[in-house]
């Protein structure tokens, strides 16, 4: 590994050469060397934490048309918010979200500096880096997977990640230490960020037409795709669980609202069990169904969450569940409720086997 003292920079004019003729075309992003508008970063920023560019722009649009300014953003409701939201996942960003909002227009905007940034909700270090160098023009780097890539293959940074990570992290903020990134904040963060997303892939890097390639000293070494190295993961679990569909003769189905904190927090839910690590015997599972009935399954859900895998298994009633009613929960249009990947996938599964003709015995 190289020493974190190390003086050699790779070059920021031939970076910013390729960025101008091969960046990307993104929605958040102004013109090269025009300012951004700083709801823009952060609403797109908080957005692709964990999830993939293609995904986002879609939510993003949608936010946008929705709540075109930060005020308009800060009055919305958080039913609201979820609902927008429901299919990105990691939902305790959309709450930071609004909670961030609200603080926002009390201090009067965006400040311009990631000490003063990381003082609001869902505002760590990366994405305060982010906003201070996109949307204020600022010298700072955010480093995120595709900047720790970079940085690993040009330094041959060997020592395995999550360990080794602050180490990656402080060589990756070294990569702006020259004039012409510092005369370009904004276009060279970006620069990283296209450099690895488009060229440093995690596999089959595009070496070759790399603008950094003979600053590379993985690629001097034939390392680069090897790196960053990574401590083996441990297996994650499996948890096995249930829920419940009730409908009514208008369509709507029950449900109810999980709490603000943890996994799926604030998102609307049909009621289940609790998510075991070991299948429950289904004489069990039924004990815990709001109303007894025949009930019936529909196909089981496989559902992968970053540290575990659930497999949800629905179960319906084929009648109307008209009269039923509980002290929590409230009948709702399913395409109209915050349902999160998970329950619409059981959703979806329950009306595929509703539409399928039952045998007769």
């Amino acid at each position: 590994m190289l020493d974190s003292s190390i003086s050699f920079i790779p070059d920021a004019h031939l970076l910013l050469k390729w960025y101008d003729q091969n960046g990307r075309t993104l929605p958040w992003r102004a013109e090269k060397s025009a300012k951004t508008d700083p709801y823009h970063v952060w609403l797109s920023e908080i957005m692709l934490q964990q999830t993939g560019v293609k995904t986002v722009i879609d939510y993003y649009h949608k936010f946008l048309t929705k709540w075109p300014t930060i005020q308009a953003f800060a009055q919305a409701s958080e039913e609201e918010v979820m609902k927008e939201w429901a299919g990105l996942g990691y939902y305790a960003r959309a709450r930071n979200l609004l909670k961030c909002a609200h603080q926002l227009i009390e201090i009067g905007g965006f400040p311009s500096t990631p000490a003063e940034l990381r003082k609001l909700p869902g505002i760590g270090p990366y994405t305060a880096n982010a906003i201070a160098s996109m949307a204020f023009n600022q010298p700072y780097v955010a480093v995120d997977g595709n900047v720790e890539r970079v940085a690993a293959r040009i330094f041959a940074f060997l020592e395995p990640l999550p360990a080794a990570r602050p180490a990656l992290h402080k060589l990756s903020e070294t990569l702006n230490h020259s004039p012409a990134a510092q005369n370009r904040p904004s276009d060279f963060m970006q620069a990283l960020f296209d450099l690895g997303s488009l060229i440093c892939t995690p596999r089959s890097p595009a070496c070759l037409s790399c603008p950094w390639i003979n600053h590379c000293q993985a690629f001097k070494n034939n390392q680069a795709a090897e790196l960053p190295k990574r401590a083996p993961k441990a297996k994650n679990p499996t948890k096995y669980g249930a829920v419940f569909i009730l409908e009514n003769e208008a369509g709507e189905i029950w449900l109810q609202k999980r709490p603000p904190k943890g996994l799926l927090g604030s998102t609307m839910e049909m009621p289940g069990t609790s998510w075991e690590l070991e299948r429950q015997d289904e004489k069990e599972i039924l004990s815990r169904a709001p109303i007894q009935g025949k009930w019936q399954k529909a196909e089981e859900v496989k559902h992968v969450f970053t540290h575990f895998t659930l497999f949800l298994m629905p179960y319906f009633l084929p009648s109307s569940s008209q009269k039923f009613s509980a002290e929590r929960g409230r009948w709702a249009n399913p395409a109209e409720a915050a349902l999160s990947t998970l329950m619409k996938k059981a959703y979806q599964n329950f009306l595929a086997q509703k539409s399928t003709p039952q045998q007769k015995d």
